[in-house]
Order: C-alpha cells, then sequence, then structure tokens
C-alpha cells in the first residue's frame, strides 16, 4: 500500500502566496495557488498505481470547503497538525504509515512542472531507497518520500537556501539512503513567476466590472468608485446616454464602450472587450460591499459553482423595502433564482459556453438565471449589494413588486418578452 500526500492550503487572498502580492495582487495570488494546486491534484489522480491513496493535507478552509473546491473523489482530506513546517510535515507522513502504506510521498503545491512521472519515479525510487527528493533550484524540494517513519526535517532552517543539505546531512546521520530526482524551479517570488508566466497574463486583470448604463450621470460614479479594486477593470457601456453619464464615467477612470440600447446587448458588448478571467455584471445604480472580490472568489472555488449572485439589499429602510429585501433573498437562496440588481457573477469560460444574455426587451437576467440553473449551482453569497430603491419610491413599492411578479411569472409560463415589455415600461 502506498500513500501520496498533496500538502497545500485553502486559497484566502491577502493569505496565500504573499510573496506576490505585489505583482499579482491579493486575490491573483490567491488564483495562482488555486491553479498549481489544481495542476497537481490532476497529475495526482492520473497516477496508475493500484494501491495508492491520495491525501490532502490543508491548512485553512473548512472540510467542506475544501471538498468543494477539489472534489470527493478520490482524495482524502485531512487538516494539516500544528507546529513548524518539518513537524507538520512529519506528522502528515506517520500518519500514512500507521494507516497502513508501505511507502509515502508528500509533494508541495509550488511548482508548476510536476508531472504523474515525477510522482511514480518517487515511488520507484522508495523500492531501494530510504528516502527521496525532489531538489528545488532555490535550495529546498519539492518532494519527500519515506519507506518508513523516520523524521528527516529535525531543526531544518526552512526558507533558508540551505534546507535541502540539512536534510541531506540529517539523512546521512541517520544511515538513511537516499535518491534526488529532477531539479525543479517553484514560485515563491516574483521572479519565479516570471519564468513561467508572460507579462500580459500577469498584467491581465482577475475580474471585470461590466456596468451597462443608460442616463446615469448621477450616480455612476460612486458605483465605479465602489467597484473600483487593483485586481479589477471596470467597463461601463454606455447605451447612447442624453446626459452626462460617458463624462463622469470617464472621469471615474472606467473604460467607457458604447453599444445599442438595451441591457443584455449592453452587457454581451462589454463581456467581448473583458480581459479578465471572471465576469461581474453590475447596474449602475448598485454599490459592491467591501471585498467583493474576495466573495466573489471564495463562491467560486466550488467546483459546481456556474454563477453567482450577492444578496439583495437597499437604501430604503422603509418597513415595504425591508419585506422585499426579504423575500428577494428567500427566493434567490432557497430557489436559485436572483436577479441582475444582485450582480451576477461567473467565470468567463463558463459566460461563454452559456451563449451570454438573451438579447431580449425585458428580463434578460431572469431568462439569462433559469439557464445557468440548470447548468450547476448558483452560489448566493453572504454578502450584500445595496441598490437603489427609486424605482419603488418614484412608482410606488406595491406597485413596482406587482409588476415585477407579474413578469416573471410570465417568463416561467413562456409569454412572450415583448408581450411582457409593456408592463416592465410601467415601472421605469
Amino acid at each position: 500500500m502506498e500513500q501520496l500526500i498533496i500538502f497545500g492550503r485553502y486559497p484566502v487572498p491577502g493569505k496565500t502566496k504573499t510573496r506576490l502580492i505585489p505583482l499579482l495582487g491579493s486575490v491573483g495570488a490567491a488564483d495562482l495557488h488555486r491553479r498549481l494546486t489544481e495542476s497537481i491534484w490532476t497529475s495526482a489522480v492520473s497516477l496508475d498505481r493500484l494501491e495508492c491513496t491520495i491525501v490532502f493535507c490543508y491548512d485553512g478552509g473548512t472540510p467542506k470547503k475544501v471538498a468543494q473546491w477539489i472534489g470527493e473523489e478520490p482524495l482524502v482530506y485531512k487538516p494539516q497538525s500544528k507546529g513548524n513546517l518539518g513537524q507538520r510535515m512529519f506528522d502528515a507522513m506517520t500518519a500514512g504509515f500507521k494507516g497502513g502504506a508501505k511507502r509515502v510521498v508528500l509533494v508541495g503545491t509550488d511548482i508548476p512542472d510536476i508531472r504523474r512521472h515525477h510522482l511514480d519515479s518517487a515511488f520507484e525510487a522508495l523500492a531501494s531507497n530510504d528516502l527521496v527528493l525532489g531538489p528545488s533550484t532555490d535550495g529546498g524540494y519539492w518532494l519527500v518520500g519515506l519507506r518508513r517513519p523516520v523524521n528527516v526535517f529535525e531543526n531544518i532552517q526552512w526558507g533558508s537556501p540551505n534546507v535541502l543539505k540539512q536534510t541531506l546531512l540529517l539523512a546521512e546521520d541517520k544511515a538513511l539512503s537516499h535518491h534526488l530526482l529532477d531539479q525543479l524551479t517553484d514560485i515563491d517570488e516574483p521572479d519565479d513567476l516570471r519564468q513561467f508566466v508572460a507579462q500580459s497574463e500577469i498584467d491581465r486583470p482577475y475580474i471585470s466590472v461590466i456596468i451597462p448604463a443608460l442616463n446615469e450621470a448621477e450616480g455612476i460614479a460612486r458605483t465605479i468608485s465602489m467597484a473600483a479594486d487593483p485586481n479589477a477593470e471596470i467597463i461601463v457601456v454606455d447605451g447612447q446616454s442624453s446626459d452626462h453619464t460617458v463624462a463622469e464615467a470617464t472621469a471615474g477612470k472606467a473604460r467607457v464602450l458604447t453599444a445599442p440600447r438595451g441591457r443584455a446587448r449592453q452587457l454581451n458588448a462589454g463581456a467581448r472587450q473583458a480581459r479578465g478571467q471572471v465576469l461581474l455584471f453590475l447596474h449602475a445604480d448598485t454599490r459592491l460591499p467591501e471585498n467583493y472580490i474576495h466573495w466573489i472568489f471564495d463562491a467560486l472555488l466550488d467546483k459546481s459553482c456556474v454563477m453567482g449572485a450577492f444578496r439583495f439589499g437597499t437604501d430604503s429602510s422603509r418597513l415595504g423595502m425591508r419585506i422585499i429585501e426579504f423575500a428577494a433573498n428567500i427566493r434567490s437562496v432557497i430557489f436559485k433564482l436572483p436577479y441582475g440588481d444582485q450582480a451576477f457573477f461567473m467565470k468567463r469560460s463558463q459566460f461563454e459556453r452559456s451563449g451570454g444574455f438573451p438579447e431580449v426587451p425585458i428580463a434578460e437576467d431572469l431568462f439569462f438565471a433559469r439557464r445557468m440553473a440548470v447548468a450547476g449551482n448558483i452560489n448566493i453569497t453572504a454578502a450584500r449589494i445595496i441598490t437603489s430603491a427609486r424605482r419603488w419610491e418614484r412608482v410606488g413599492i406595491l406597485r413596482t413588486t406587482l409588476i415585477n411578479y407579474l413578469i416573471a411569472a410570465g417568463c416561467i409560463a413562456r409569454i412572450s418578452p415583448q408581450k411582457l415589455a409593456p408592463l416592465y415600461r410601467r415601472v421605469t
């Protein structure tokens, strides 16, 4: 019996790959860690070893979140123990031997070049050696394998360029035979990253915030300000406004595009020009919560998630609006049917597979949400957006709500959007 331990952590922006944050931003650094870990996982599950168990030994997150990220099978999930790096690695490998494994290999998650043959070679080398190490170019190692539980991590100066040398000296003192695998480079510093990733990829924003606008000069600057983030590009798609919307958006340092009037057409036009790997579709009168990108990143770690949205809130304190907010959140959380004023977000690849927003005169968000619900899970974050209650206050809370529900019911009943459009014009 053999055991492969993937020794990593749940990616959290600001706490993961911190030395790369100046180059990639907090979310970009966490996303790089996500991609590296998933690459290791892909190599691990491709191993053709009949009696090899795979354990993801993680730090941070919860068992549920880790399983949603990586997947239920064929991994076993175990949290890392306490102590320094050496103690945690030794505890993880010792647990493998206690579980019946005869050969235990532990691999880190910082090496982009690890492939299945490297892992196979490690197990094969343990047939005739007590210890196997995968040296890295920074003086450490990216893999360690043992065929009995002996501590080769005592008094190692972790993070120094002497980690490999100190470990080999300790192995010699303990009379352990050893084998060295190929030397590979891990990604810890900006210079390491530049060896593997093109500058254009480094400069690419994590998220594109796409804001369709029509005569929104009064509030567009505030919406842009709340969305501003080093990890984001902001795109305002103007539908030929007659006020100063374009000037306000430009002054707010948003990228401004022009498209034919119609929210769906504007949203799709923005998506086509977006550079981010994640797309966020934001109404012009809606304010995002603090650290909104962190919420989005965490929601999209769930492999089953095809789309996400925020909980609904308004800037009104009236009791009637509080009831509407409660009902909207019940609808979106329980029935997975958010509306566009909750700010849809998803991976660009998923949006492209969906075919984009249907270019109908009204309720493009409802049609799109129903389509996405069929494709997978829709995650609603615990964080709330705040949207303007101006439409409800202008038309009337009861009247606006009734018309909204009539439109929703009509869409579900597959009534033509063209026939429902006159109802929508009564609340705009």
